[in-house]
């Protein structure tokens, strides 16, 4: 196996080391599980996460909290071959952020062969010389011993291929919490020295009309992604405190637009007689109202805004 070093949870605690903080962003394919690894470092769903390829469209953020470093992580859009203004968008967006961060994750499934996808990504990595980069292998509780060593073999020899060398490799399963504080350990490190950036108890900068966005945009997806796989956008209009309400009774009015391409997609997102439209306010409404600890009014509109992805001034209303 030569030099390659695989790291497994040890305990021992070292001795008093300065405070560090720092960000770090995962990348990978689509649904390498960048997403639900956030979430697991955080401990609460701040990114979202879908079956669905290309969802995350914002810059994200979770704050992992820890006595020795705050680690801040930025969840950028996958990058991908743009075929509209969109892509192009988004993957400009990505690669200013990997210049940015103090760590680069590079998410790969343990249950997938490395593909052309991957190569794309590690290519680009290869070309940000200074920041270190990490092999995270997701998924591990899908797969036997055997298939997981030949899969971080696989890892090392890409990296030696592409010229550089992974400053750690390291088997991780988010849905099964396994080596998850492990990958936390071995960021902190990496990070510069530092006083916190975010005050404890803060999980995400994210403005939370964003969130709620997100939420209701995932909800949205459920179950039509094959029909309408990207082509949903969601606005929150406003967020105003219900007047009249006691105090220790309070109600909060969302009101969101969700945004379609085309009217024949209309009746997809609202469903027989309104039925789906019903079923993605409620799923998230549960979710905002735990986000946000009060509840929630929510109000859905649907609306045509025609060929949105390819449109610079609808891009930019939207939030793009």
């Amino acid at each position: 196996m030569g030099a390659m070093s695989v790291r497994i949870q040890s305990s021992e605690q070292p001795a008093e080391a300065p405070h560090r903080a720092g960000f770090a962003c995962f990348v990978g394919r689509p649904n390498a599980g960048k997403s639900t690894l956030t979430n697991a470092l955080v401990g609460q769903k701040v990114a979202i996460t879908a079956d669905q390829p290309q969802t995350t469209r914002h810059t994200v953020r979770g704050i992992v909290h820890r006595p020795d470093a705050q680690l801040i992580l930025v969840d950028t859009p996958g990058l991908h071959k743009p075929r509209t203004l969109l892509g192009e968008r988004l993957n400009d967006i990505v690669r200013t952020t990997w210049a940015e961060v103090d760590v680069i994750g590079f998410c790969l499934p343990a249950n997938e062969k490395l593909g052309p996808g991957d190569r794309f990504i590690a290519k680009e990595l290869a070309s940000i010389k200074k920041t270190p980069k990490i092999a995270i292998v997701t998924k591990t509780d899908l797969v036997d011993s055997k298939t997981l060593a030949e899969q971080l073999i696989a890892i090392d020899q890409l990296g030696k291929e592409l010229g550089f060398e992974w400053a750690e490799i390291v088997p991780v399963s988010a849905v099964a919490d396994k080596q998850v504080d492990l990958l936390a350990d071995l960021i902190a490190p990496l990070l510069p020295e530092g006083p916190a950036l975010y005050p404890e108890g803060d999980l995400t900068d994210e403005p939370e009309q964003v969130m709620i966005a997100e939420l209701i945009r995932e909800a949205a997806l459920e179950g039509v992604r094959d029909e309408l796989p990207h082509s949903i956008a969601v606005v929150v209009e406003e967020m105003l405190p219900r007047e009249d309400r006691p105090a220790d009774r309070p109600l909060l009015d969302i009101h969101a637009f969700v945004y379609i391409e085309r009217p024949s997609q209309k009746g997809i997102i609202i469903g027989p007689k309104g039925k789906r439209l019903k079923e993605v306010g409620i799923k998230s409404r549960k979710q905002i109202e735990a986000l946000l600890g009060t509840p929630v009014f929510l109000d859905l509109h649907v609306k045509v805004a025609k060929d949105w992805q390819r449109d610079p001034r609808q891009l930019r209303k939207l939030g793009f």
